[in-house]
C-alpha cells in the first residue's frame, strides 16, 4: 500500500458530521509510513476547508467526483474539467423531458448557482446567481463541473436509472446519497476513478498500490480501478458487489480498522 483513496461521507465521515478520533489517528499515521492520503469526495472545494481541518490534513483532495483537484493547505484550485455548454444543455433538455419537476443547481470554480425551486440547504452559503440554468453565467463560459439534478419526494437510485442512458456518450451520471433526490453529473471521463488516477500518476505509485475506501454508486469507479478496495458495511448494495474487501461501517470506524491493520502488517479483510 502506496497511497490511500478515500471517500469522505458514509466512508469516513458518519450520520453524525463528527470525524471519530480513532480515524484522525489512522489517518495521521499514513504520512509517517510514507503512504499518500488522498481525499476523493463528490462534495465541491469550499466543503472540503473543514474536513481538512478537522482531520488536520493538508494534501490535495479529488473533488466534483474527480473533476477538481483541490489544494487543502493553499484552499486553492490547481484544477478542473468542465461540461462544454452545449452539451449540459442537451442533457438538462432530456432530463426535463423525461423527470417532469426536475430542477438543476451547478457547481462551478465560481461556485454555486441555481434554479429557483433547488433547495439550499448549506449552511453560510455565499451570495449566488439563482436563474434559469439556461442563464446561469458558468454554464455560458463552461466552467461547471457538476450538474445536479433534484426532483422532490423521488429516489435517488431511480433517478439515476433514468439518466443513466440519457447521459450515455455525453456526461457522467451518479449518485452519493440514497437518501437525498438527486443525481449528479459530471463531464464525461471524469469519475473517482479519473480524479484518483492522476493524483496516483503525481505521485509515481501504479493502481496496484492503491488502497481506496467507499460506500457509494459514485465511488464504484474509483473501487474498480484501485488494486485492493474496501466497502464499509453501510455501503450501497452495488458497492458491497463491487469492493474486493468489505470492512466494518463508518459507525465503527471501519476505514481505520483496515488501516491499522496494514500499518502493523496484516489486514481485515472479509
Amino acid at each position: 500500500m502506496k497511497l490511500v483513496g478515500t471517500d469522505i461521507d458514509g466512508t469516513i465521515l458518519p450520520p453524525s458530521g463528527q470525524f471519530s478520533d480513532r480515524t484522525r489517528a489512522a489517518l495521521a499515521a499514513l504520512g509517517p509510513a510514507g503512504i499518500a492520503l488522498v481525499l476523493v469526495t463528490a462534495r465541491p472545494p469550499r466543503w472540503v476547508d473543514a474536513i481538512a481541518s478537522s482531520l488536520g490534513v493538508d494534501g490535495l483532495a479529488v473533488c466534483g467526483n474527480g473533476a477538481v483537484v483541490y489544494d487543502m493547505g493553499e484552499r486553492a484550485i490547481v484544477d478542473a474539467v468542465g461540461v462544454p455548454t452545449e452539451t449540459l444543455l442537451l442533457v438538462a433538455a432530456r432530463l426535463r423531458a423525461a423527470l417532469p419537476g426536475v430542477v438543476f443547481a451547478i457547481e462551478s470554480p465560481h461556485g454555486f448557482s441555481r434554479e429557483p425551486g433547488f433547495p439550499v440547504n448549506e449552511q453560510n452559503l455565499a451570495p449566488h446567481a439563482v436563474a434559469p440554468l439556461e442563464e446561469l453565467p458558468a454554464v455560458r463560459d463552461g466552467s461547471v463541473f457538476k450538474l445536479l439534478a433534484l426532483v422532490h419526494e423521488a429516489l435517488a437510485d431511480d433517478l439515476l436509472a433514468v439518466a443513466l442512458p440519457l447521459c450515455e456518450g455525453l456526461l457522467e451520471a451518479s449518485h452519493s446519497s440514497s437518501v437525498a433526490p438527486l443525481i449528479e453529473l459530471a463531464p464525461l471521463g471524469v469519475t473517482k476513478a479519473f480524479g484518483l488516477a492522476r493524483q496516483a500518476e503525481r505521485f509515481g505509485i501504479a493502481a496496484a498500490d492503491v488502497v481506496a475506501f467507499g460506500d457509494a454508486p459514485n465511488d464504484l469507479p474509483m473501487l474498480e480501478w484501485a488494486g485492493t478496495s474496501y466497502a464499509v458495511a453501510n455501503a450501497h448494495a452495488d458497492v458491497l458487489a463491487v469492493a474486493t474487501h468489505s470492512t466494518a461501517s463508518v459507525s465503527e470506524d471501519g476505514v481505520a480498522q483496515v488501516l491499522e491493520a496494514y500499518l502493523a502488517g496484516g489486514t481485515t479483510a472479509t
